[in-house]
């Protein structure tokens, strides 16, 4: 069985932190459509249109009809581990700083059989349950995980590294007034973070919840006004260097679109939070949690935003800040490729409409900060780059996937 993940100890200053390495990038145009799915969250293999042969490894042709009309689906997780080994060495230099790392052979219900990484509580033979998940370097890879839930599974080391698990790791929250931030602020600290960092601007406002913050020991109360540079600079200089997760939950969002605005300031404010508070975030915070991507069992591993699924597409009843939510999707996504050289995940957590006062017009279905809350936890333990909450969130992405256009012109009706 899995050993519990024990409190890592207080590091010594004197020993240098390890440099981040990458496992293996190079990868092919369809295998890069598979770590899509990863992305995602989804168990999803190439399907063949023509015979229905699920293929693996991806490739541009079908092994059995030779049809190049091949597409990636969701497929049968399950699966039968027939044999396994254990890595001593290795001449890749990631890998190689990693050993022992179990790897196996997985004969899969849908049909191909492949090489996985292996869970430390399976033995061989036995039933598994696959998913897939992106490795440090953003790219997809299969892993074999025990059919029932073991004690402590999620303490697995080559599980962990495969996730951004908060269990026993430090993390900022940077807007703890609103109801998401508190709830995110709990839910973080029911997965087993060991600090909550929670930013407050202007903290002699009074606020709701502010009470439940201070009762806490695990949380510590930071101030930070993510629209002032030095504001985000000092606290960066402050606990930047212990930051192993970064959840933004900073977001200005008012109604109205572009001609429902007599000028730009409300459209400014949006902007200045939704857009260059997280670029300030970024670039304060960035390069100190890249520099510790392979930081020991409690590595810097996430840096998560959370917003509006409009950023896909404008609803023009919050016209505006579904623009600022466009561009801050595009900041994320260039951050994205940034971070990941230290290894570190930059994980987007699209949501539907909150119940907050400022959507009090909006009819429901409306999400409530509890289950943003929870999402967030989710992405993080599985390591899923794109998380979709509720039903408004995953209703426009499908029908993004379908059709931008269409979708343009449901959201301006």
């Amino acid at each position: 069985m899995t050993t519990p993940l024990q409190p890592p100890p207080k590091k010594d200053p004197q020993i240098p932190t390890r440099p981040p390495q990458l496992p293996p990038i190079p990868r092919s145009r369809a295998a890069l459509a598979m770590s899509a799915a990863a992305a995602k969250g989804q168990f999803a293999l190439q399907t063949c249109r023509d015979c229905g042969a699920v293929c693996y490894p991806p490739r541009d042709g079908c092994p059995k009809c030779l049809s190049t009309r091949l597409r990636f689906q969701p497929v049968a997780a399950g699966g039968e581990l027939i044999a396994e080994t254990t890595v001593q060495a290795s001449t890749d230099l990631y890998f190689r700083e990693r050993l022992p790392w179990r790897v196996g052979t997985v004969t899969l219900d849908c049909g191909p059989s492949v090489m996985a990484h292996v869970h430390a509580d399976l033995t061989t033979p036995s039933r598994v349950t696959m998913a897939m998940k992106l490795d440090k370097g953003g790219n997809a890879v299969l892993f074999a995980l025990p059919e029932k839930v073991t004690d402590h599974m999620e303490d697995d080391p080559q599980y962990r590294e495969l996730n951004a698990s908060p269990k026993h790791r430090r993390v900022l929250v940077t807007d703890g007034r609103s109801g998401v931030g508190q709830a995110v602020v709990q839910a973080l600290l029911d997965a087993g973070a060991a600090t909550v960092f929670v930013g407050i601007a202007d903290p002699w406002k009074p606020f709701a919840g502010a009470a439940d913050l201070g009762g806490d020991p695990r949380i510590e109360v930071m101030t930070l006004d993510v629209t002032d540079t030095t504001s985000v600079k000092e606290l960066a200089g402050e606990i930047g260097g212990k930051t192993d997760i970064l959840v933004n939950t900073a977001d200005h969002v008012r109604p109205g679109g572009i001609l429902s605005r007599s000028d730009i300031v409300t459209s400014r404010d949006e902007f200045e939070v939704n857009v260059f508070g997280l670029q300030r975030l970024a670039q304060a915070f960035g390069p100190l949690m890249r520099a510790r991507g392979a930081d020991g069992a409690n590595s810097a591993v996430a840096f998560v935003d959370i917003l509006p699924i409009h950023a896909l597409s404008n609803w023009h009843a919050f016209g505006a800040h579904s623009a600022s939510a466009a561009a801050r999707h595009s900041v994320l996504q260039c951050l994205r490729g940034e971070m990941r050289a230290g290894g570190v995940r930059v994980l987007s957590v699209f949501t539907g409409p909150v119940d907050d006062d400022w959507r009090q017009t909006v009819e429901p279905p409306k999400l409530a900060p509890t289950a943003i809350a929870k999402a967030v936890v989710a992405a993080l333990q599985g390591g899923i780059e794109d998380y979709y909450v509720g039903d408004i969130a995953k209703d426009v992405l499908e029908k993004w996937l379908d059709n931008p256009k269409v979708l343009e012109r449901e959201q301006q009706a």
